[in-house]
C-alpha cells in the first residue's frame, strides 16, 4: 500500500500501514484532546504557583496561597479538643454515679466511649463488648476483680500480667497436670466436681468421681476460688458456680484448664489513655450492662 493514498470513505489519507485488509487512517488529533492537554498545562502551572507544591531541600515552595493542609489540622484537631474539653473537665471533676445520673454528660459519654472503645479494645473484647474466647464479656455482672467504678477503672490502668505496669493485676491459673502438681486422675476428678458447681445434674453417675474431686478442690483449688468456689475478686478468681466461662464451660474446656492453667494478659492503658479517657471508658462499660 502507497503512503499517502486517501481513503475514499473517510477523505483522510492513509499511513501505508495495513493490517489483515485494514488501513491506518492518518487522522489529525481530536480538538478535545488539545483542549483537555492545553486544560491540564494551565491548571498545573497555575497549582505550582499557588499552592505548596516543590520540595525545596529542607523545605518547599509554599505558594501565594500559603495554604498548609498540615497547619489547616493541627488548627482544627486544636479547635476540637477546646470544644472537647468543655464537657470533658466536668467528667474529671464528677463521681461517676454524678456522670451517669447526669443525661447530658451520658450522650458525650456513649459517643466518645464508643470510639475509645472500638479503637482500643474491641479488637479483643468484640465491638459490643460481649467478649470472644479467652476475652472476658464486659456487659454482664461477672467481674474478675470487682465491678466497682474504681475496680474496673483500675483494671483498665494496669492492665492483666502486663509487663508495661509495674503495678499490673496479676492472674495466673496454675498448670496443675502439665506442671505435674496433680495426675490425670485427679484433674480429671476436680473437673468433674467444678462441673457440679455450676451444673448439678453433672454429678449424677460420677459420686466417686465428683468425691474426689471435692477432696482434690479443698486441697489445691479452695485457697483461691474459695471453699464454695465462688471466687476471690482480690487474686482475681472467678466464681465457679455460675455459667459465665471465659475459656468454656463444658468438661473439655474445664480439664484443657485444670491441666494446662491459664495465663492472660491485658494490656496497661496508663500510658496511651489518659486518666480522663480511661474514666469515659469505665462509665462506658458501666452503661453497657457491667453493674457491679
Amino acid at each position: 500500500m502507497a503512503i499517502g493514498e486517501r481513503d475514499p470513505h473517510s477523505g483522510h489519507m492513509t499511513t501505508g500501514h495495513e493490517w489483515n485488509g485494514i488501513k491506518e487512517l492518518n487522522t489529525p488529533v481530536p480538538k478535545a484532546v488539545w483542549l483537555f492537554l492545553i486544560v491540564t498545562v494551565i491548571f498545573s502551572i497555575g497549582y505550582w504557583l499557588l499552592m505548596p507544591a516543590w520540595p525545596l531541600g529542607r523545605t518547599y515552595t509554599r505558594g501565594l496561597l500559603d495554604n498548609d493542609q498540615k497547619e489547616i489540622v493541627a488548627k482544627r484537631v486544636s479547635a476540637a479538643a477546646q470544644g472537647r474539653s468543655a464537657w470533658t473537665q466536668r467528667i474529671a471533676a464528677m463521681s461517676y454515679d454524678q456522670i451517669r445520673a447526669d443525661p447530658a454528660l451520658m450522650a458525650y459519654v456513649r459517643e466518645d466511649g464508643h470510639r475509645l472503645f472500638g479503637d482500643n479494645c474491641a479488637a479483643c473484647h468484640g465491638m459490643n463488648a460481649t467478649g470472644n474466647a479467652g476475652f472476658p464479656n464486659l456487659t454482664d455482672r461477672d467481674w474478675l476483680w470487682g465491678g466497682t467504678p474504681e475496680a474496673i477503672a483500675h483494671t483498665i490502668a494496669v492492665g492483666v500480667n502486663s509487663p508495661a505496669s509495674k503495678d499490673t493485676r496479676v492472674s495466673q491459673m496454675m498448670a496443675f497436670g502439665k506442671d505435674g502438681i496433680l495426675d490425670n486422675d485427679a484433674v480429671l476428678a476436680v473437673a468433674d466436681y467444678v462441673k457440679t458447681l455450676s451444673e448439678p445434674s453433672w454429678a449424677k453417675g460420677k459420686a466417686a468421681s465428683v468425691a474426689k474431686g471435692r477432696e482434690v478442690f479443698a486441697a489445691n483449688c479452695a485457697v483461691c476460688h474459695g471453699d464454695q468456689g465462688r471466687g476471690n475478686p482480690q487474686v482475681g478468681a472467678p466464681d465457679l458456680t455460675d455459667r459465665t466461662w471465659l475459656y468454656g464451660g463444658d468438661i473439655d474446656a474445664i480439664y484443657t484448664t485444670i491441666y494446662t492453667g491459664r495465663q492472660g494478659e491485658m494490656p496497661a492503658w496508663e500510658h496511651r489513655l489518659d486518666p480522663v479517657d480511661r474514666k469515659i471508658l469505665t462509665v462506658f462499660l458501666l452503661d453497657k450492662g457491667g453493674k457491679p
